[in-house]
């Protein structure tokens, strides 16, 4: 009987909420003002803060030549198995880092890292926007366990609207035939409520990003 007054009494608070609950009217709305707290770091700190809170692994590089010294003692210190790279800009730079990779499609299946770029890095959220403009197949970003995404400082945007905005006039207004989001590694929790990393694409993921406008050299 206790237990039916309680509810009861929850039922009728809740009946009283909704019927005096406030009118906003539509049109009064501010969709353009920013809902986070304005930070004093830099967009490159922002992004990578962010980035590494949802489990990505940062590496900063000054320049090309970081980026090569950088990208070979990684791959020899781990087990990254094949390398799979389609993109000419960053198979140069793997050659010049004696890294050996694949490229083919078909090889695609045999890799256990992909080497890609990105369109931008939102640093708002620590996310990375890739299409079909610049990865060649899907899967690049999904089947190997390992995903490197080499990038440059001129890349990052502060939010989402913004880099998709930014996709929409790199490419006069014709989107890709796909734009995708990534935030973080590939987790799942469905299967009998236990945490997997790699459920559904790369269990780890990195990011080099190369300084293209002197942020951190001296003047």
């Amino acid at each position: 009987m206790e237990d039916s007054t309680s509810r009861e009494k929850i039922l009728k608070k809740v009946r009283t909420a909704l019927l005096n609950k406030s009118r906003i009217e539509a049109g009064s709305i501010d969709y353009d003002s920013n809902i986070y707290i304005e930070s004093e770091d830099s967009i490159e700190i922002i992004f990578a803060q962010q980035f590494s809170d949802v489990g990505g692994n940062f590496i900063f590089c000054e320049h090309a030549e970081d980026f090569i010294t950088n990208i070979a003692a990684l791959i020899e210190d781990e087990s990254f198995g094949e390398i799979w790279c389609a993109e000419p800009a960053i198979q140069e730079l793997l050659k010049q880092s004696n890294t050996s990779y694949l490229s083919s499609i078909e090889e695609l299946e045999q890799a256990g890292t992909s080497v890609t770029s990105c369109e931008f890095l939102i640093a708002r959220t620590g996310s990375i926007l890739i299409s079909s403009k610049q990865i060649i197949s899907r899967k690049a970003t999904v089947s190997p366990q390992q995903h490197i995404v080499v990038a440059k400082t001129s890349q990052l945007v502060m939010h989402m609207k913004e880099a998709l905005k930014a996709v929409k006039t790199k490419y006069n207004n014709e989107m890709p035939s796909f734009v995708s989001v990534i935030t973080g590694p590939s987790k799942s929790a469905d299967i009998e409520k236990i945490l997997i990393q790699g459920a559904h694409g790369p269990k780890e993921i990195y990011v080099f990003m190369i300084d293209d406008m002197g942020s951190y050299n001296e003047s």
